[in-house]
């Protein structure tokens, strides 16, 4: 049963895309272009292969293709599925306008065809029935004329509008895409960082400015790397955190191929360690060759398991995707036989788990997984999954921060979701 609904889904998703496509072709390619010309024959050719890689991009890592093709074909792949997003969007946007423009010169074109009267007879009507009758010719039954083609002018016309709001598009599209990879606040620049101060009612005083900087889906694979992964670290070290979170999605493939690219994890410096719990990415890519990989980094793996510091228990779930190999999230485990007058800080990846976190007695739970939608409109799915996308919010007794992440998935742009490191800091209400 799952087969065939994921067989129904990647269908849909193929004649989407290439309904799409053929659309953008046509306003795009036909519609700007004259026929056999070269930029014609290059545009379809581009309309043609721009797709097929973006599958590939979607596919390569999943069909075991070796990781140098995988980076050879998703850079250009992924990059084109946002370039795709913001074109498709901007063109949609465009269509009324355009619509609106063809009519207003259609009104201006002048008609060319001239009404004629026959010889002999005056257009007013007026003249003598005999002369009307002496020169009229045989009545001869004759066909209806066929539509006249376009005039040169109209073609022009036609093509100077089709010109001028798909280079807008392509602009808009790929300007929205640059800046979002490396603008400021791009991602290929690293995450910004983000801070927050929680309350928590049973933190003691001692505990109070403690900080914990959050860590999630980084997302290292064939496009995101090693210097990555540096920028990252260098991130972390310069806030000083009292403690490191990694809340899951730190990779997309397997360690033989990332595991260079995870290296620089190992310098990730806190007074209080570093910890890691598995985000679903971790269950596509062989989560337990990852634990086993980050416990050699220096990191403290929390299997469905608790540590009791020094001020609060700090506690982390598997994410639910490990339900599928029987290792999925297990709150008895990690938070069934604690003491309850102490602060406890779960990590778990997806924001889902919050309310088996409330029923835990959980004070604050630090998770990842939106992104923050990391594509504008895509937040507003985000909502529709997830019940908060970023930022801070309470249930019952307990709180919720949902980062939007260090990385990207896909593409490796943000639109409206700037990546970021959070660094929480804990408040006691007795201090």
């Amino acid at each position: 049963m799952r087969i065939a609904v994921f067989a129904l889904v990647a269908l849909a998703v193929v004649a989407l895309l290439v309904l799409v496509h053929r659309w953008l072709w046509i306003r795009l390619v036909r519609d700007t272009t004259a026929p056999r010309g070269l930029p014609r024959r290059i545009g379809t050719a581009l309309a043609i292969a721009l797709p097929l890689l973006s599958v590939a991009a979607l596919t390569a890592g999943r069909a075991g293709v070796p990781f140098p093709l995988q980076q050879a074909v998703s850079w250009p792949g992924f990059l084109w599925l946002a370039v795709l997003l913001y074109l498709t969007l901007t063109m949609l946007v465009a269509e009324p306008i355009r619509a609106l423009l063809l009519r207003r010169l259609a009104h201006r074109t002048p008609s060319r065809v001239a009404d004629a009267a026959p010889d002999g007879v005056r257009q007013d009507g007026a003249g003598t029935a005999a002369t009307a009758t002496a020169v009229a010719p045989p009545v001869v039954p004759v066909a209806p004329a066929e539509p006249a083609a376009p005039c040169a002018q109209e073609l022009t016309r036609r093509r100077f509008v089709a010109r001028t709001l798909g280079g807008a598009a392509a602009a808009v599209a790929l300007g929205t895409v640059a800046n979002g990879a490396y603008g400021t606040h791009g991602v290929l620049r690293g995450p910004g960082v983000r801070r927050v101060r929680v309350p928590l009612a049973k933190l003691p005083r001692a505990a109070h400015g403690f900080r914990i900087a959050v860590v999630s889906d980084v997302h290292l694979g064939p496009v995101l790397g090693r210097a990555h992964t540096q920028r990252i670290v260098d991130t972390v070290n310069r806030t000083q955190p009292d403690l490191i979170a990694i809340v899951g999605d730190l990779v997309d493939g397997d360690v033989q191929d990332l595991g260079r690219a995870a290296e620089p994890l190992r310098r990730l410096t806190a007074r209080h360690g570093t910890y890691f719990v598995t985000g679903n990415h971790e269950y596509f890519s062989g989560a337990r060759q990852w634990v086993d990989h980050v416990r050699e980094l220096g990191m403290n793996p929390l299997e469905n398991a608790r540590r009791a510091l020094p001020y609060f228990d700090l506690a982390g779930v598997n994410d639910i995707a490990g339900e599928s190999e029987g290792q999925g999230p297990d709150f008895g485990a990690a938070l069934g036989d604690r003491d309850r007058t102490r602060t406890a800080v779960l990590l778990a990846h997806q924001p889902v788990v919050i309310h088996d976190a409330v029923r835990h007695g959980v004070d604050l739970q630090l998770s990842g997984h939106t992104h923050g939608g990391q594509l504008w409109p895509g937040n507003y799915l985000a909502e529709l999954a997830n019940p908060t996308v970023e930022g801070l919010e309470r249930y019952g007794d307990t709180q919720l921060w949902v980062s939007r992440g260090a990385g990207a998935w896909g593409p490796p742009v943000r639109v409206g979701a700037p990546s970021d490191i959070t660094v929480v800091e804990l408040a006691s209400y007795q201090a």
